[in-house]
């Protein structure tokens, strides 16, 4: 895989979590993740990745630690690799889990070339 497919692998996911949030948050992430919220996406994540190294403390949680890390590999191309890696893993995985508890799912849709957001996303979930 190139440097490229990592960013196309990272998009793919970060396109289907939008599609899974409800519509207030979906349009925060959605702003997130322009390139024009460089200068928010990046303290944000590096503050949930603080947040998830304290997570021993009450309102602090793993959770953040991740979701740091996804929204930092959008800017530090460094870190696109590991990150769509660890996605895919997570992906098969839980794929693999669903599959043995009985449920058939399909795996992720890969990302469109026309760039628009894919409204039946929503409603297949």
């Amino acid at each position: 895989m190139t440097q490229i497919d990592h960013r196309a692998e990272l998009e793919r996911h970060l396109q289907w979590f939008e599609a899974k949030l409800p519509p207030r948050p979906a349009q925060f992430v959605g702003w997130l993740r322009r390139p024009s919220s460089k200068y928010v996406r990046l303290p944000l994540g590096v503050a949930l990745v603080g947040g998830g190294m304290l997570s021993f403390l009450p309102v602090l949680g793993l959770w953040m630690l991740p979701l740091g890390m996804v929204l930092i590999a959008q800017d530090v191309p460094a870190l696109e690799k590991p990150t769509a890696r660890a996605l895919n893993w997570v992906e098969r995985k839980w794929l693999e889990r669903q599959r043995a508890r009985g449920i058939e799912i399909t795996p992720l849709a890969p990302p469109q070339a026309s760039g628009a957001p894919d409204s039946s996303a929503k409603h297949a979930a």
